[in-house]
């Protein structure tokens, strides 16, 4: 069965009550563009094509000048349409998992609603539905950027994804996926057998060792690799926090590269701190807590969770005594 008809049948199939409150790839639309420029190509005199075989690869396309669809109608529609499918997976899953992890009245609330419904299983039916989601459109973009390569004889297709990337839209490299990841083995679903084969599989190994990794298998044998290492101290992240880059680092660390104390927390950065590893500027007022990966750490790691714990809770106690001590020392005025 041709990827297209696959897609359909996904669209139409039972997420459908799903996919009509969340955006998602229009392949056939962005199809009947290429198709059009297809035949575009194909209704060129002889001469045309021999002048654009004699030039590069990625200026072959003679639909750049003339074919306003490709650049109007197709990229910047793909573009809104991966902006939109991330934003709906990002709110999706941080609604999701601040219910896994819910406190307060709203833990008492949900313990009394379980009495009546399964919600430990309507959560992980609902993280199954997103996997899915993310997986299936992520695979559509793919198809339909090599399809218009393909078409034209270009690269634009691969420059594209090198542009979703810098735009922070590349779907499956999301650290809301590694939340969803710590979520299933949190959950202790890896060693059920029938959500497995739905979801995929998720393992977590040498979590306190020198290669903490994390594996994700999703559907459509997709493997993805999430290095759980932090680059500025270079053990197992702790208390993680990804950064709008998508780069992950303990807490105690990002602080410590934006010169703001660990107290007083990472979105206190100044807006010119610099990401540690791609140097971009403005990443820490939208860092984002890693809540289940934090509490995956807890759970398989006890022992370094503990260490870590015990050293942070001594470094804040010990910049804590420096920052009043100059703040008192700042208003007696010596």
């Amino acid at each position: 069965m041709k990827f297209g008809e696959t897609f359909s049948e996904y669209l139409h199939g039972e997420e459908e009550w799903f996919l009509e409150k969340c955006r998602h790839v229009e392949y056939k639309k962005l199809k009947k563009v290429l198709k059009k420029c297809k035949t575009c190509n194909s209704t060129r005199s002889d001469d045309e094509r021999i002048i654009s075989s004699a030039t590069s690869l990625s200026d072959s396309c003679q639909c750049q000048s003339s074919c306003p669809s490709c650049d109007q109608m197709f990229f910047e529609e793909l573009m809104k349409e991966a902006s939109d499918i991330a934003g709906c997976f990002k709110s999706r899953v941080r609604h999701l998992l601040h219910l896994h992890v819910a406190t307060g009245m709203q833990r008492y609330m949900m313990r009394l609603r379980r009495c009546f419904t399964d919600e430990k299983q309507a959560l992980i039916h609902e993280g199954q539905i997103l996997i899915q989601y993310i997986t299936m459109n992520a695979i559509a973009i793919r198809k339909i950027l090599k399809k218009y390569d393909k078409v034209h004889g270009s690269v634009n297709g691969k420059n594209f994804n090198l542009k979703m990337r810098a735009e922070r839209i590349e779907l499956l490299h999301s650290p809301w996926l590694i939340e969803l990841g710590a979520f299933y083995l949190n959950s202790g679903l890896e060693k059920v057998g029938n959500f497995k084969n739905s979801f995929g599989s998720v393992s977590c190994d040498n979590l306190n060792e020198d290669q903490p990794v994390m594996k994700l298998m999703l559907p459509n044998s997709i493997e993805l690799e999430f290095d759980l290492t932090c680059a500025v101290c270079l053990e197992t992240v702790f208390n993680p926090y990804a950064l709008k880059c998508g780069h992950i680092f303990c807490k105690a660390c990002a602080c410590s590269a934006a010169s703001v104390m660990i107290f007083q927390g990472i979105k206190a950065a100044p807006q010119c701190s610099k990401c540690p590893i791609c140097r971009e500027v403005g990443v820490y007022a939208e860092a984002v807590h890693m809540i289940e990966l934090h509490l995956l750490l807890k759970i398989r790691s006890k022992e370094y969770w503990k260490e870590r714990v015990m050293g942070e809770r001594s470094e804040m106690v010990k910049q804590s005594k420096m920052f009043w001590s100059e703040q008192t020392m700042h208003m007696i005025g010596y």
